[in-house]
């Protein structure tokens, strides 16, 4: 049996105290206290985690599907959607919820931004997330040490307490859309007051070979293989199979940054040819590849990584180092900098090299497009976490 469908260890089991964020008022009878099992995250393990380790966990509690609604994703946009008619009203009319998301990254991000892109009220409290890892790259829940992993975070959500989630909002020029089943398709961004795309994070912003191996590992055929399918499209994106060198993705990088006076610098980078590009909240993009190691949990701070075109053997060597805690920060072809925002205006012709990876999601952006990412200053949703372990 994989270990993400175990019954709860031992720890976990005999857990018997009352984590108040479990233990809710109703809303009119109706249950404040939510589980999303997200079916198309990671290998699909989520409605079994449910079945024979979370159920088993809250039982003990006194908490039977009786005191929780269940909600198993019918589509791309089942969080989305239940974000829009039940999580925000509520919350606006000042009622706690607390939402176990049995999923990977997307499923937050798809939350992040239904609350983000609509007015709060003066009664608005904040909803709380419990995330339960079972996505692929689990970025966000490794990070903030959702571990081990044979729990998924479980003991975290019986242990933990709500803290503040840090989110960054990405700003897209108007035409960019997501790339939806298997980029078949494409769906609109959520607009700006100026006619522009915006879309919201807490993981990760990146262009270039993240955001294109992101984007071609998107498949249920990559998916099977878990985290490994991000090697195995990194591999193909470095050396194609026609035998022909790896991408050299163009574009012209604004670095914005605070001094200590406050004031705003702005920096842009000499080079126009870019490998890697990534923007980043979090520590880890999995549980052992420590991209941002002077990440620590929640800190609110972004941190760039990016180096320029180099060979498939040079990149891989990097990336080694990074799969050792996050060394690759120490080596002289890469740089890596704590910044308030990035900026990215796009000189690619061809739509592959203009997409966008935020928290998982892809963006495509039109060709002369851009994407400017900030800081976002509103406290709009709490996850929970247990520093004290």
């Amino acid at each position: 049996m994989d270990q993400s469908t175990a019954r709860p260890c031992k720890e976990v089991a005999s857990f018997k105290s009352h984590p108040l964020h479990l233990f809710i008022p109703p809303y009119h009878s109706s249950p404040n206290l939510h589980i999303i099992i997200s079916i198309g995250s990671g290998v699909g393990n989520a409605r079994r985690f449910f079945d024979h380790t979370l159920k088993a966990a809250l039982e003990p509690l006194g908490l039977d599907e009786r005191a929780y609604q269940l909600h198993e994703t019918e589509s791309d946009t089942h969080i989305t959607d239940l974000s829009r008619t039940v999580f925000l009203p509520r919350a606006n009319e000042g009622v706690a919820q607390t939402i176990l998301l049995l999923s990977g990254d997307g499923g937050i991000v798809d939350i992040i931004n239904v609350l983000l892109s609509s007015p709060q009220s003066g009664s608005y409290v904040k909803p709380v997330i419990g995330l339960l890892a079972l996505g692929t790259g689990n970025a966000l829940a490794t990070s903030v040490g959702l571990t081990p992993v044979s729990s998924r975070g479980l003991q975290t959500l019986l242990k933990g307490k709500p803290v503040s989630l840090p989110t960054f909002s990405a700003k897209f020029s108007s035409g960019s859309r997501f790339v939806a089943d298997e980029s078949k398709s494409f769906v609109p961004l959520l607009g700006s007051d100026e006619g522009l795309g915006l879309v919201y994070g807490a993981v990760v912003c990146s262009w270039a070979l993240h955001a294109s191996l992101v984007a071609e590992s998107d498949t249920l055929e990559y998916r099977k293989y878990g985290a490994e399918r991000f090697k195995m499209a990194a591999q193909e994106l470095l050396s194609p199979s026609d035998g022909s060198a790896p991408h050299i993705y163009r574009g012209k990088i604004t670095i914005f940054k605070k001094t200590q006076e406050e004031d705003r610098e702005i920096v842009t980078l000499d080079r126009h040819e870019h490998m890697y590009i990534l923007a980043s909240l979090v520590s880890n993009l999995e549980e052992n590849l420590r991209i941002s190691p002077l990440s620590k949990p929640l800190d609110g701070q972004l941190r760039l990584v990016h180096f320029r075109p180099l060979s498939a053997t040079e990149v891989m060597r990097i990336f080694k180092l990074a799969y050792q805690g996050g060394l690759h920060v120490d080596d002289a072809d890469v740089h890596y900098d704590d910044i308030d925002g990035l900026r990215i205006d796009f000189e690619e012709q061809d739509d592959r090299w203009r997409r966008v990876c935020i928290d998982g999601k892809v963006v495509r952006v039109n060709e002369g497009g851009w994407v400017e990412i900030r800081k976002e200053r509103r406290d709009i949703l709490d996850i929970i976490v247990d520093f004290e372990k």
